[in-house]
């Protein structure tokens, strides 16, 4: 079964503890730190069009994507989950935001312009099972990238999955959601399998059972660094997500921010 289809409208309730407001603080601060700024050939401003828009990929449900449009940023979200999107869709048209969704594979990317930053949050890149599909993306995203733009993601790593949440059960029972979490880790292939099991209480009180599976692949830093580079981005930075120091061998979520590399204005 695909996965975030029925997870898709009890999403927001089971991840209500999920830091979007801290991640969109970090986007913002990494963004205004790396980020394009206007080059004195441009000083016209004829491509801030391009320059100033923010791919969200990944996007899920959209709060993430919502908090940095109200930032002030230009927001595209990108999913491969109808289901997710529409969630998404309903927030925007309750807030009224300008922002463009689109129902694509973050493999296939196809943008209708370059764009200043990219960012992959909430390890959606740990979804990416084989190195090859790593390297597509990355290839894909600096191919969309406005000269001298910005990607940034994160990613889960080995240890997380291995040694905090690997072979691990969690369980939460609410009024109207209970769910049961299990995680079932492979050493060998360094995959994590989540198996899902949802309650979701409808409007006769009867409760709805539904699972779904989701497989994500834990990296290391090594491996992120070589393939964002053999795809022809520059590092800028690396830091443990948790406390924007050095990653060290117990970092459990990591930051990467890579440039675009090889095209000219």
């Amino acid at each position: 079964m695909e996965a975030y289809q029925d997870f898709a409208e009890v999403y927001d309730e089971l991840m209500d503890n999920t830091p979007y407001g801290v991640w969109a603080q970090r986007l913002d601060e990494l963004i205004r730190k790396y980020g394009v700024s206007k080059p004195e050939r441009d000083a016209e401003g004829i491509l801030d069009s391009e320059r100033n828009l923010v791919v969200d990929m990944g996007c899920g449900t959209g709060t993430l994507t919502e908090i940095m449009y109200e930032k002030g940023y230009d927001m595209i979200g990108v999913d491969s989950s109808e289901s997710m999107l529409n969630v998404a869709m309903g927030k925007k048209e309750r807030s009224g935001a300008q922002i463009l969704y689109l129902l694509q594979d973050m493999r296939d990317l196809e943008l209708y312009s370059t764009v200043g930053t990219i960012f992959c949050v909430c390890d959606s890149l740990n979804y990416l099972l084989e190195e090859d599909e790593l390297l597509d993306v990355f290839t894909v995203v600096n191919k969309y990238l406005f000269p001298g733009g910005v990607f940034i993601f994160d990613f889960n790593t080995v240890y997380k999955y291995r040694e905090v949440i690997g072979n691990t059960t969690i369980a939460e029972n609410r009024e109207d959601c209970s769910f049961i979490w299990e995680n079932i880790y492979d050493s060998e292939e360094e995959i994590n399998e989540y198996d899902l099991t949802i309650f979701v209480r409808e409007e006769d009180e009867r409760f709805r059972k539904f699972t779904e599976t989701h497989f994500q692949r834990g990296y290391v830093t090594e491996q992120m660094i070589r393939l964002v580079e053999q795809a022809g981005m520059n590092i800028v930075e690396v830091m443990d997500a948790d406390t924007g120091e050095a990653v060290t061998g117990e970092s459990e979520r990591v930051y990467v921010v890579a440039r675009e590399h090889g095209k000219t204005l």
